[in-house]
């Protein structure tokens, strides 16, 4: 192991545990007609709340309650969610009281105070019915890991990822959730923050759990999808259908009059590693009378511990 990287690791365990749950009860039993040896995990890019789309009528104001629809009608036990502003961590957190949401409050990441540019964050949410949680923390992917903000490769802005270990409560069996958004821009910087996660995640063991989610902006084609598929770990939508390009998963609040459909590839994706395997893959496009909840589709998949 070389010196940078033993820094590294020692580093993220003297990373901040997150505050103690808070015991709120859920509206409904979580687990209520669920077949409890799965585990249906969700990534949602769910698009920052912005001024502009709202003088487009796609601002968060009129997606909101469509957004929390959508989600719920999925019956997750893990929600990674991308680009997350304050006002909508406050809301998913409102909706979703039997859930804990950890990896928002924090240092911001970068200079720029508002906006997309400084404040989205990527934080995570799990069944307080089901999981314990048993340790979780944030690097930032950089040559700098453990300084909030920090930037490198030419990214165009900083980026991180956040991570839990969680306890099945009924199994007692542990895995681990990684929730990243890489870079938009420079695919330098996507490939090298990329690498920064799986070395991250090789400290544990082969056989050890762990699900890596998140909006890639990379399509299956791209160096960093063959770098995820170099260190061992599998995509769970094609472990379920095959390789064939099932479309993009951006549509710019359009759905299927998205005028560039045809051209588009997806780039949000949920990833396992270790002893963990999938049962159900799919890519939700639903809306609500035309409004979508979000400029991306939504992932599922349902998985099983080994």
């Amino acid at each position: 192991m070389s010196g940078n990287r033993r820094k590294f690791l020692k580093g993220l365990v003297a990373t901040a545990i997150l505050p103690p749950l808070a015991g709120i009860s859920g509206r409904l039993p979580v687990h209520q007609g669920k077949d409890t040896r799965f585990h249906r995990v969700l990534c949602c890019n769910i698009r920052v709340a912005l001024a502009d789309d709202e003088a487009q009528n796609v601002g968060w104001s009129s997606r909101k309650n469509v957004c929390l629809e959508i989600i719920e009608k999925q019956k997750p036990d893990i929600i990674a969610l991308q680009e997350v502003l304050k006002i909508q961590a406050d809301d998913l957190r409102h909706h979703f009281p039997a859930f804990q949401l950890f990896g928002f409050d924090g240092p911001e990441m970068d200079v720029r105070a508002v906006g997309y540019h400084g404040i989205a964050k990527n934080p995570i949410m799990f069944s307080k019915e089901r999981y314990e949680l048993v340790a979780a923390g944030c690097y930032w992917l950089s040559e700098t890991p453990l300084i909030a903000g920090s930037m490198s490769w030419g990214t165009a802005r900083a980026r991180h990822a956040n991570w839990g270990r969680l306890e099945d409560k009924q199994t007692k069996q542990h895995f681990r959730v990684i929730n990243l958004h890489l870079d938009h821009v420079s695919q330098a910087a996507r490939e090298s923050q990329t690498r920064v996660v799986l070395e991250e995640s090789r400290q544990y063991p082969a056989e050890f759990p762990q699900l890596l989610v998140g909006d890639f902006n990379a399509s299956m084609e791209n160096r960093v999808y063959q770098l995820v598929e170099e260190f061992g770990w599998n995509d769970t939508y094609t472990a379920i259908h095959d390789s064939e390009e099932p479309g993009g998963t951006v549509h710019l609040f359009q759905g299927e009059n998205y005028i560039n459909k045809g051209k588009g590839r997806k780039i949000d994706y949920i990833f396992v590693n270790g002893g963990a395997s999938p049962v159900r893959a799919e890519i939700i496009r639903d809306h609500v009378n035309g409004v979508y909840p979000s400029d991306h589709y939504f992932v599922l998949t349902e998985m099983q511990l080994l």
